[in-house]
């Protein structure tokens, strides 16, 4: 006797905000890279915001903190807002180095900085309330996305180093419910000035003023998860410091994973309001967003440990700083050469902005690079170097920008990059 079974459509309908989430640019161009390295293909690869653990290692005592903390069984929940010790650690820690005073209890510690921002969103923003942020920018369209909000975004100038300023915000400003601003900035390494910061924060203040106490203020996101890696004259400024009023609605993201080179230790922390700080944590405990514990304990016994903070940031930063000098100059010296490249000096972070204006070059074999997306390709496939351009960050399709993370490049490797590099541009007419 023989069975048949009769096929039906399947009603896999998910919800609208689900159905419209777009998937990270920069990891589509991570597969399309990976896929060429794995067919033996010699690529630069400079789009990973990331670190190479190999070239780039987590601070020893940190390491060793990690592995005591597993052997002593540090293996159970942790606090829903992390334990005691990392948040007075943290306290002491932005007290000692930024000059801000936040008690441990206005402290959130997460799994990396992502859950805090995303907490962030869905604490401040109701459905259909406007989100502003500059552009290029990363992930603050994706996040307004998953909270259901609306996004306002500005397109910033290489004049200005790619940072918003008030007068570019100013227009917006009563629209909105949440201003998303990063400094150091990802993706351009470039930071806001304390004159320019300044103006920001007064605009936030007289609109909250305007706004009384019957209105949902204007609250400022401030991600400054880079802050720790200036370079040169350059230095940090928060809105805090500068306008203490703005502890009242400022939210800083914060955390050891680009600090310590820790991105894969998972541990974050948000600070700012009280009130604000306790519905984040009620959203993350049911969300489970929690660094683990053991890296938790060894975080907060690293962090009191000021000599080997002091000790690994200098060696670190010096690191970092060679590379993005490196890649400055030798850009320099190719614009230099009359081809058409731009880039603007480093000053924090481990980014570099680039700009490659070859639409309408034509290769060797004849193809135009009509578009940005060709002019990508082209830098891949002929000069084997991977970039995110500025399009990724939501800069506008026609953007000659991009991105340079020095992450995971190796010093001695960067002049056969740059020999390669001018081959490419060579070719083009």
């Amino acid at each position: 006797m023989s069975t048949s079974f009769q096929t039906t459509s399947v009603n896999n309908k998910v919800s609208e905000m689900a159905e419209n989430l777009i998937g990270s640019e920069i990891i589509k161009l991570a597969g399309e890279v990976k896929a060429k390295m794995d067919q033996g293909e010699k690529i630069y690869n400079l789009t990973i915001g990331d670190f190479n653990p190999k070239i780039f290692l987590i601070p020893n005592e940190l390491k060793n903190e990690i592995i005591n903390a597993y052997q002593n069984g540090e293996t159970n929940y942790p606090p829903a807002n992390g334990i005691q010790e990392l948040r007075d650690a943290v306290s002491k820690f932005l007290k000692n180095r930024a000059g801000l005073d936040y008690s441990a209890n206005q402290i959130l510690i997460s799994g990396g900085a992502r859950p805090l921002i995303y907490a962030v969103y869905q604490t401040i923003i109701d459905p259909q309330d406007k989100v502003l942020f500059p552009v290029p920018s990363w992930n603050n369209n994706h996040y307004t996305h998953l909270s259901r909000g609306q996004q306002i975004f500005v397109e910033t100038t290489p004049e200005n180093k790619f940072m918003p300023t008030a007068a570019e915000l100013k227009p917006y400003i009563s629209e909105a419910t949440l201003l998303a601003v990063c400094s150091p900035l990802n993706p351009t390494g470039t930071t806001f000035t304390s004159e320019g910061l300044r103006e920001i924060c007064e605009m936030v203040l007289e609109e909250n003023k305007r706004r009384g106490a019957s209105k949902k203020p204007l609250y400022l996101l401030y991600d400054q998860i880079y802050w720790t890696l200036t370079f040169g004259n350059t230095v940090h400024v928060d809105p805090v410091s500068l306008c203490p009023e703005m502890k009242d609605y400022t939210i800083f993201i914060d955390g050891i994973s680009k600090s310590f080179a820790a991105t894969g230790v998972r541990v974050g922390w948000a600070f700012g309001p009280q009130r604000i700080i306790d519905k984040m944590k009620s959203i993350l405990s049911h969300v489970g967003a929690w660094s683990p514990k053991a890296e938790q304990v060894a975080t907060a016994k690293y962090l009191m440990n000021e000599s080997a903070v002091d000790t690994y940031l200098t060696a670190f930063k010096n690191e970092v700083n060679q590379r993005l000098v490196a890649f400055y100059n030798g850009l320099k010296e190719i614009k230099n050469q009359g081809f058409q490249v731009d880039v603007i000096a480093p000053e924090a972070a481990i980014y570099l902005t680039v700009s490659f204006n070859l639409i309408g070059k034509t290769t060797s074999e004849g193809k135009i690079l009509a578009t940005t997306a060709d002019v990508t390709a082209y830098l891949l496939d002929e000069a084997k170097i991977a970039i995110v351009p500025f399009n990724a960050f939501g800069a506008s399709k026609d953007s000659t920008w991009y991105r340079i993370s020095v992450g995971t490049s190796v010093l001695s490797e960067i002049d056969a990059l740059f020999a390669q590099l001018k081959s490419a541009l060579i070719k083009l007419k």
